[in-house]
């Protein structure tokens, strides 16, 4: 329990030493309305149904009243459209695209790297990110809280909030029993938060936890770290009621066929994080084969539980392509220059193991993407749920940006563009257990949409805050796309003006210092 203890204590640490600047009360956002009508749209509603349109969406206060076909190609009737009340407003959207808010299942909000909720919060909501899922509460589960009502209310700019605390959080002594384990998770519930996210711990409290926290109504997530990983991989977690597993720690584990333990190196060591990544990249050649008769079985079982996963490939996507990563464009004017620093090669910022990184990696991680993209493709072809998570502020992914990069690496597993929608939208709000009111564009729903003004299944890139790069007949070239509006409980935020506030951000915090973005070991 002590190995246990001290890994989770560091990975809290590396996550947030200190509790984040608050969000300030907002000034941005028109709404909500008595009456809002957005007006001739295509729908993408994220059941998986093809787009459908010119649609006249309506919504009253923060909830979807009405949705009406207006066009089918023929000129639009204006005398059969809904018509705007007193006191309404209504928003020409021709030409555009509307899709359900984007759910991401995996954000942290900030931390040493990122000291600013305010910007972790706009780089979201001007992606469309209108719900996220805190998986650890780094912050601190008060903060979080305060932060989540405040977020409900509409009285700060920022995405509604889960919280789910780290496992033993808070508590005053290690967890040694089950019934200890048992007492903490009846405490997390009184103390307010929405579920518990676990990295490991002995098989007996792990399934005590679990099943309390069943009982007791409340979900949960797992990054199945290596510390504990040998003795209680993510089958056993499923069936001890976890409800979601991030990454893919534990998957590759419980597909071991002539092993039972990783084939680590014999100098290996699990705090140097350049043998941890380089290794992991190695692992799923180490499981059973796609389609094999172990892999149809274990995909089978964690069907047969309902079991979700959460695959966050953007997060790692450095360890096959590091140049690429780490020379996104959006780098330059969004991304502050602390989390930067973090990004550099070090050997204590969490996620920053480019100590000697390189081709052999990098080819071992693509291979790994090949397999694990396999598992999760064939998850979601069998009725399985694939929810989309970014765990950004490391490894080169910047919020909001990485977000979007998940579903552009979704769709390389193969989902169809409607899956990868899907995937962000109707699948997480059934993870969170929110389907009722989130997730698709249906009536009675929560007003939560992205608006685009150019159809984001041809290109996800459009959905980038820096748009994607098209030559025009003329010989002109632009950048399409990029978020027009996010709306959250009928509040309309221009996506754009909040990036342009994230720029400020980041433009007021290199003129501090006079900090110039410089690649890694270049003078």
């Amino acid at each position: 329990m002590r190995k246990y203890y001290l890994v989770l204590v560091t990975l809290l640490c590396l996550n947030s030493a200190a509790q984040i600047a608050k969000a300030p009360l907002k000034k941005e956002g028109d709404g909500p309305y008595t009456q809002l009508i957005l007006r001739g749209v295509m729908m993408i509603n994220g059941t998986g149904a093809p787009p459908t349109g010119p649609m006249d969406i309506v919504v009253e206060g923060n909830r979807i009243v009405q949705i009406a076909g207006v066009g089918s190609g023929m000129p639009i009737n204006d005398a059969r459209r809904p018509k705007l009340k007193e006191g309404g407003r209504e928003i020409n959207l021709t030409g555009h695209y509307i899709l359900p808010g984007f759910i991401d299942m995996h954000g942290h909000i900030g931390g040493s790297q990122a000291p600013y909720a305010e910007y972790v919060f706009k780089l979201w909501m001007a992606h469309g990110i209108t719900t996220i899922r805190d998986p650890s509460c780094g912050n601190g589960l008060d903060w979080v809280l305060e932060e989540k009502r405040l977020s409900a209310e509409n009285k700060i700019t920022a995405p509604r909030i889960f919280a789910y605390t780290v496992f033993g959080q808070g508590s005053k002594q290690p967890i040694a029993t089950p019934e200890q384990a048992i007492e903490w998770v009846r405490q997390n519930a009184k103390n307010g938060a929405d579920g518990i996210k676990f990295f490991g711990a002995a098989p007996q409290i792990m399934d005590a936890a679990l099943r309390e926290n069943k009982r007791l109504g409340l979900r949960s997530c797992c990054h199945h770290a290596q510390m504990d990983v040998a003795r209680w991989n993510v089958l056993n977690s499923a069936r001890a009621g976890l409800t979601s597993m991030e990454h893919w720690y534990g998957l590759p584990e419980a597909l071991f066929t002539d092993r039972t333990i990783q084939n680590y190196p014999l100098d290996y060591n699990y705090s140097n994080e350049q043998d941890r990544f380089e290794e992991a990249g190695k692992l799923w050649k180490q499981a059973a084969a796609p389609y094999s008769d172990h892999w149809n079985k274990v995909m089978n079982e964690l069907l047969s539980l309902d079991f979700t996963l959460d695959p966050t490939f953007n997060i790692y996507d450095a360890n096959r392509d590091l140049m690429r990563a780490r020379r996104a464009e959006w780098h330059e004017d969004y991304t502050l220059p602390s989390l930067w620093k973090f990004y550099e090669p070090s050997m204590v910022s969490h996620g920053s193991y480019w100590h000697c990184w390189g081709t052999e990696q990098e080819v071992a991680w693509k291979e790994n993407y090949r397999l694990w993209m396999t598992f999760i493709n064939e998850y979601k072809n069998r009725g399985g749920r694939v929810t989309t998570g970014s765990d950004n502020g490391f490894i080169y992914q910047t919020y909001g940006f990485g977000y979007i990069r998940e579903l552009e690496l979704l769709r390389e597993a193969g989902f169809h563009p409607l899956e990868v929608i899907r995937s962000a939208t109707l699948y997480g709000a059934q993870a969170l257990g929110m389907e009722k009111d989130l997730g698709t564009i249906e009536v009675g729903k929560l007003a939560d949409f992205v608006v685009i003004d150019v159809n984001p299944l041809e290109n996800f890139q459009v959905l980038y805050g820096t748009g994607a790069i098209r030559l025009l007949p003329d010989g002109k070239i632009i950048r399409a796309g990029g978020v027009k509006y996010t709306v959250k409980d009928g509040i309309v935020y221009d996506s754009k003006k909040l990036l342009e506030d994230v720029k400020r951000m980041v433009d007021e915090e290199k003129k501090k210092s006079g900090w110039k973005l410089k690649q890694p070991g270049i003078e």
